[in-house]
Parts: C-alpha cells; sequence; structure tokens
C-alpha cells in the first residue's frame, strides 16, 4: 500500500513538469526565432558602415550614326518613352512636363505602377552637341537624388559613342544597396542603350 502510494505521488510529479517542460520549450522556440530576426537584421546594419554612400554606375554603346543626329536625338527627353527600360516598366504611367524640351530646366515628372515608381528628371546641364545631365529626383517607392549623365564622342564621321551613367549617394544603412547597384542600375541602361542603338539604327 505505502509502495502504490509513492508511486502515484511521483506520477502526479510527472505530470506536473510536462507542461512546465512544454512551457519552456516554447518560450525557447520563441527566443531562437526572435535571434534569428535580429541576426538579419542586425548584418546588413554591420555592413553598411563598411559599405561607401557614393555610388556610380557607366554603360557604353556604339551607335552607327553621325554625333550631331544622335545628340539631337537623346537631349529631348520625351524620346526616353521609345527606349528607357524604366519608362518601358509602365505603358500607363501618368506624365507631365515643364518648360521646353531639349533645353535647360525642362521636368519631365512621371507617376507609375510600383515598378516604376513615382518622381522627376530636370535638365541640369547642356553642352550642345556633347553632353547632357538630368538630375533625377525619385519620390516613390523611395526618395533619393541621382544624377544622369550622357555624353556623346565621336568615334568617325558615322559612328558615335554613347556613354550613359547614373550617381549619388545612399543614406545609411541603405547604403548596403550599393553592393547591387552595378546590377540593379546597370542593367536596365544597357538595355536602354541596346534599344537606343535600334531606334537610331533602324
Amino acid at each position: 500500500m505505502f509502495c502504490q502510494i509513492i508511486q502515484m505521488n511521483a506520477m502526479i510529479v510527472i505530470n506536473k513538469k510536462k507542461p512546465i517542460q512544454k512551457f519552456n520549450q516554447i518560450i525557447e522556440m520563441i527566443v531562437n526565432i526572435l535571434l534569428g530576426i535580429l541576426i538579419v537584421i542586425a548584418i546588413p546594419v554591420i555592413m553598411a558602415l563598411f559599405i561607401t554612400k557614393s555610388y556610380a554606375i557607366e554603360r557604353v554603346i556604339l551607335i552607327n550614326k553621325p554625333k550631331k543626329e544622335v545628340f539631337n536625338y537623346i537631349k529631348f527627353l520625351k524620346n526616353q518613352d521609345h527606349y528607357s527600360k524604366w519608362v518601358r516598366m509602365d505603358p500607363n504611367m501618368k506624365k507631365y512636363y515643364t518648360g521646353t524640351d531639349g533645353t535647360k530646366g525642362f521636368i519631365y515628372g512621371w507617376d507609375g505602377n510600383k515598378s516604376a515608381g513615382k518622381g522627376e528628371q530636370e535638365i541640369k546641364t547642356m553642352v550642345d552637341g556633347d553632353r547632357i545631365e538630368v538630375e533625377i529626383r525619385f519620390e516613390k517607392p523611395m526618395q533619393g537624388l541621382s544624377y544622369a549623365p550622357m555624353v556623346t564622342e565621336a568615334i568617325s564621321e558615322n559612328q558615335t559613342k554613347v556613354t550613359w551613367g547614373m550617381r549619388g549617394k545612399s543614406k545609411y544603412p541603405l547604403n548596403v544597396m550599393n553592393l547591387f547597384m552595378n546590377k540593379m542600375i546597370g542593367d536596365p541602361i544597357e538595355e536602354s542603350l541596346v534599344m537606343l542603338k535600334s531606334n537610331l539604327e533602324g
């Protein structure tokens, strides 16, 4: 009889421990998940401390047309509707213009889908026949400021080298994205230049 009482008491103690063990397991799991999230957040934040805040991307293409003809096409921002990868991301993009296209101070504004975003670009510098530099003010999906020069150089009488670039600065910790800028910006520029070449040579 005495042994049976001891066994019953032992079973009661064991049964009481089971809910406590389950509770501890749940707490441990939650702590591990939170630690994992903190590590995922901390890694890029720490990496950003060692990454430059500035970025500069360039792409080049040769177009078999005279320099004057090429420059007189690219200086009009509205012509980007026909070759810019970013503009072609949203055929239904809303646009507005201020000033005279192809001249300093002209503004091309856009408001598109999630891929195209929202912002405006303004001709800041114009060296007629040689160079145009555009200031791009992004509003969505995030605010930012970039500069995009396009330079033409005569290789021969009927061949022109076009260099299209983009440069800017990213605030900490978003500067961690600069690691991927070469592809994120470079690939669309390259695709746009190929379309530009096709339009002018076709």
